[in-house]
């Protein structure tokens, strides 16, 4: 539940700083997408800017304001999952595995359960849904792209943690990192 109530804040929070982009795009104040540059925008009507009409700051702090209130509740929820992985000992197993942290490892703890009900590696990537799909007939196998039938969210928060790893693999020299420096020289 902590999980589902996180990503439904965190969704909220997106919706509002695009919310924001766009209504200030109308005025002609344009931001880059990100979240970092929707923040500057919060902060403009924060500030009340010269800049912006004091009816375009009052129509929009609201969003603000809920903006403000949504960090905070996403704060707490990471905090308490946070608190969960390390009461568990399979999560903190898992958080020393590069790009897996405290998010990461509950949810995997929460949704897999016992991993020696998986065969192998095979067996949990398509429970993921990254198993490529089967189209055969006539006895040849034909593999298109990946199936995507499995639990989206476990997906999305490992690609975001394989970014991670990926992104910062000059800063580092584990094995892990080493592997995927050469995988992205060939």
């Amino acid at each position: 539940m902590h999980h589902k109530v996180r990503e439904m804040l965190v969704r909220q929070r997106t919706q509002i700083l695009n919310g924001l982009r766009g209504h200030l795009a109308e005025i002609g104040i344009i931001a880059a997408q990100s979240p970092v540059h929707a923040r500057a925008l919060a902060d403009l009507l924060r500030r009340s800017d010269a800049s912006v009409r004091q009816a375009v700051v009052t129509a929009l702090s609201p969003l603000v304001t809920q903006l403000e209130h949504l960090d905070a509740e996403i704060k707490e929820a990471d905090a308490a999952i946070a608190k969960l992985a390390k009461a568990d000992p399979v999560a903190n197993a898992l958080m020393s595995i590069p790009g897996i942290g405290p998010v990461t490892a509950s949810a995997l703890v929460a949704s897999v359960g016992d991993p020696s009900g998986f065969s192998g590696p095979r067996q949990f990537a398509a429970f993921l849904g990254l198993a490529p799909r089967q189209n055969s007939s006539g006895g040849k196998p034909r593999l298109g792209r990946i199936s995507k039938m499995g639990n989206a969210y476990l997906r999305k928060l490992l690609v975001v943690g394989a970014h991670a790893v990926l992104y910062h693999r000059a800063r580092h020299a584990d094995p892990l990192r080493c592997w995927a420096q050469k995988l992205m020289e060939t």
